[in-house]
């Protein structure tokens, strides 16, 4: 089944599907495509590490190879794409420039090949966009434009620049050349791995999935594909399925570089036809994955780069047994959200805790409670008494103390300690 694929190259609005485009022709995205691209990026993208987890297949039940793309030179898989399209520009279309709407990582592919090229690059930003991706941008030369609160907002910023500019439009998602370009990681996938079962890739507005799931089924039409989304954007989700998850656009998500709200009319009609199985996951979930890689593959990513691993904790069963590979599409992450969600995962394993010790308030029983923690072998990070709010008599005070721990069944030995030593101690998690 043809679609029709919206190339910006000019100066026109498209009425048919309302976004400003120029040329109109019909293709559906194919290997030879992806295989074009692949030889247009040899030398220019980094041909990124593909190997196995031994840690997390323990884990997970199966055989885990994790692809890194968060160690292009711009921390994400978005290169590919965007440098595909802008090889592939006119001398006329790169002497007007580019403009892009990005949360961030495609925004620094084009910026960054952009400026490689001798291209003026013009980046609409929405407002949430972290402070990290807005300063990479501008530190590749682009022209950063912050507005909106939304992607779409922000999309629709763009489409009025670049009509008001003359601008070339550079789609994050909903282009061939784009899907073209990310599904060269697939081919390298392949490449080095060829007896993959799964490919579990995030999806956004689906440009990564589409380009790699051409490239997969053609060369393996037996290998199964995975999308995740966020369970706040689950738009692609329900394109596809025809179900109504609802959405939750106002709470924002940790995995911003996915949260689209408009799903992309070319990379839909490629997931439905190429995609075996969609998932959504949390935000629990996702800071699980974020925080397992970083302390066992010593790997940064970002929350869409973490969601594949959080579809295969969340859903063990699917993958148990099987040679799964993930891919890890971008690690740029800021440095204070990393910091909160390190700390939640560490109470979540139980290794920070909050724990609430009744006693008598009278001179020496801090130092008695401390002490007994102490010799249990945990570090208090806080205390805080409490003489006020608490339904303990007048003369009794309730103490609540932050710990570090090496685990759950290392707090369960300090409040055994505790209570041994005639304290009323609980967890408060």
């Amino acid at each position: 089944v043809p679609e029709t694929q919206h190339s910006a190259t000019g100066g026109n609005f498209c009425g048919v599907c309302n976004t400003y485009a120029t040329e109109f022709r019909y293709h559906m995205l194919a290997l030879t495509d992806i295989e074009s691209a692949a030889q247009r990026l040899q030398g220019h993208v980094l041909r990124t590490p593909f190997v196995a987890s031994q840690t997390l297949s323990r884990i997970t039940g199966a055989q885990v190879y994790l692809k890194f793309e968060n160690l292009q030179f711009t921390a994400s898989f978005k290169e590919r794409g965007a440098l595909n399209k802008l090889t592939q520009l006119t001398p006329e279309e790169r002497a007007q420039g580019v403009i892009a709407m990005s949360a961030g990582n495609h925004a620094q592919g084009v910026a960054y090949h952009a400026q490689r090229l001798g291209i003026r690059a013009v980046i609409v930003m929405p407002g949430f966009t972290p402070g990290v991706k807005v300063e990479r941008t501008r530190g590749f030369g682009a022209e950063v434009v912050l507005h909106g609160h939304t992607l779409d907002e922000a999309r629709a910023h763009a489409y009025h620049l670049a009509q008001e500019q003359g601008l070339v439009f550079v789609h994050p998602y909903d282009d061939a050349q784009i899907a073209a370009g990310q599904g060269t990681i697939a081919l390298e996938m392949l490449q080095e791995v060829p007896d993959l079962d799964d490919l579990v890739v995030a999806i956004g507005g689906g440009g990564l999935i589409a380009g790699m799931a051409t490239a997969a089924k053609a060369l393996r039409p037996d290998l199964r594909i995975t999308g995740v989304q966020s369970a706040r954007f689950p738009m692609m989700v329900n394109a596809v399925q025809g179900t109504q998850h609802p959405s939750a656009p106002h709470s924002g998500t940790i995995a911003e570089g996915i949260a689209v709200g408009t799903p992309g009319q070319i990379t839909q009609a490629i997931i439905q036809q190429r995609v075996d199985a969609l998932a959504l996951v949390d935000e629990g979930d996702i800071e699980q994955a974020i925080v397992m890689l970083l302390e066992i593959e010593k790997t940064l990513v970002e929350g869409a780069g973490a969601v594949g691993l959080a579809a295969m904790l969340k859903y063990p069963q699917r993958f148990r047994g099987r040679k799964v590979g993930l891919v890890l599409s971008g690690g740029n992450i800021d440095p204070l959200l990393l910091s909160a969600i390190i700390e939640r995962g560490m109470v979540r394993a139980g290794r920070l805790a909050r724990i609430r010790v009744s006693a008598r308030d009278v001179p020496g029983v801090l130092a008695q409670i401390t002490q007994v923690v102490a010799q249990a072998g945990a570090n208090i990070d806080e205390v805080h008494h409490q003489r006020a709010f608490t339904p303990l008599a007048a003369q009794n005070v309730e103490i609540e103390l932050v710990l570090q721990t090496r685990g759950r069944a290392h707090l369960t030995q300090v409040l055994e300690a505790l209570k041994a030593a005639g304290f009323a101690a609980q967890d408060l998690a």
